[in-house]
């Protein structure tokens, strides 16, 4: 006597061996499930590396320009260590944590050898990083007067708003990540409990570090039109990306992975 192996399990458990997701029901809608979900994360972890690229840019080269032309760096270790939190923790967790929305399952697939850094994320990053060295800029090597501040807490006083202002364009710049190439960037974004948080978060420490935490991080208070000079400067840079989005930098191809479309209604000649 012998048994017949059954073919169809031993199938079943190659497959899920060689298998890089495996769907636990045979439900069609957890497919589109995790297509949907997939698309989601992906997506999520372009918005992050877009933001983080812009913050280590400018981080970079506000310090770097400085040091090399007036020998010293508008931001300290401990003021950098306060925008490394808000890089790599908590922008990390408000745009990992935005929900799918329907309009991934419209989005066409993405290639394997698809570069992840897409043109519109170059074009954000880019132009982003110049609005912002150039405001930092300005106010490094002309804001005393452009301020008019006066004492000998002028340099104590413009390095807070330098600070201040940077950190504000850091939070509205997170915004903007929330969609790469749409102008409306607020969709969906009061439905993000997390990202709102997160938001909250990152305003109400800077108020503390900058009115009340002055020994530690090298701050002083700030008065309120200094601190609405510094919202604003960072306000400014979502106008800046609605403009930029404006400007097209996908090629629109006629067909997508050389497939051809499908026609939309029947051919010519047949009623």
């Amino acid at each position: 006597m012998f048994s017949i192996p059954n073919y169809s399990w031993i199938c079943v458990q190659v497959a899920k061996e060689n298998a890089d997701v495996i769907i636990l029901d045979d439900n069609f809608k957890t497919t589109v499930n995790v297509a949907r979900w997939g698309r989601s994360v992906y997506i999520n972890i372009q918005k992050f590396v877009q933001f983080q690229l812009t913050v280590n840019v400018v981080t970079l080269m506000i310090n770097f320009v400085s040091a090399c032309v007036s020998g010293s760096a508008p931001l300290t270790a401990v003021q950098l260590l306060w925008v490394n939190m808000i890089m790599d923790t908590l922008g990390a967790l408000a745009l990992a944590a935005e929900p799918p929305n329907d309009g991934l399952m419209k989005r066409p697939p993405v290639g394997r050898g698809t570069s992840f850094i897409t043109k519109a994320m170059w074009r954000n990053i880019i132009d982003q990083s110049i609005y912002q060295l150039a405001v930092l800029g300005v106010l490094n090597f002309s804001g005393e007067k452009l301020l008019g501040l006066t004492g000998s807490d002028a340099t104590e006083v413009l390095n807070t708003v330098i600070f201040n202002a940077f950190v504000f364009c850091q939070v509205f710049n997170q915004i903007n990540s929330r969609d790469i190439e749409k102008i409306n960037i607020f969709r969906g974004m009061f439905d993000s409990w997390v990202f709102l948080i997160v938001m909250v978060c990152t305003a109400a420490f800077q108020v503390i570090i900058v009115e009340f935490l002055g020994a530690f991080a090298s701050t002083v208070p700030l008065s309120w039109q200094l601190w609405l000079l510094s919202i604003l400067l960072g306000a400014v840079s979502m106008l800046v990306a609605v403009v930029l989005k404006l400007i097209p930098v996908e090629r629109i191809t006629k067909h997508h992975d050389g497939y051809e479309a499908l026609p939309s209604g029947p051919p010519e000649g047949i009623v």
